[in-house]
């Protein structure tokens, strides 16, 4: 994790699913944040990131931890639509709130993936319960050491 916390940038979301309301970094102050960015065709987001997402989901209490998904399109735009992204999360089962990254209207990858610099997906973004970035990194997390690093986090006061 970087030695240097710099405050997380807010999400720009067009709409958020599986959830009743807007998920903001601001709102989660007290809680660490683990956000997942993916694609519904990507893959390493398939097969590791989104299972990977929904086990911290599943096992991480909400009141320490909110897990949360970015859909950010950045290639194949006219196939990854809500409607596609909603199928999607209804057949793999997919628990936790996602928020569609919005469109950027003069450039190819959507606003938050270009506010963070992401190269890619999958992504991971952990925040501190002060709102400040700790790490991102792109590709795969081993569940371990994902494990690892949000009990660290978790413990800080």
């Amino acid at each position: 994790m970087p030695h240097t916390p710099r405050p997380a940038p807010e999400w720009e979301i067009d709409e958020w699913l599986n959830t009743e309301a807007p998920i903001t970094i601001s709102g989660c102050r007290g809680r660490v944040v683990a956000a997942f960015a993916f694609q519904m065709l990507c893959p390493g987001c398939v097969q590791l990131s989104i299972p990977q997402a929904a086990k911290a989901y599943r096992r991480f209490d909400p009141g320490d931890v909110m897990v949360v998904g970015l859909h950010t399109v950045f290639e194949h735009h006219a196939a990854m639509t809500k409607t596609a992204l909603t199928a999607f999360l209804h057949e793999y089962r997919v628990p936790f709130p996602v928020g569609i990254d919005r469109p950027s209207p003069d450039q190819p990858i959507p606003a938050t993936m270009h506010r963070y610099a992401m190269q890619g997906t999958p992504t991971l973004l952990l925040i501190d319960r002060q709102g400040h970035l700790r790490l991102q990194r792109f590709g795969h997390v081993d569940d371990l050491e994902l494990g690892a690093m949000l009990g660290r986090l978790i413990a800080e006061t």
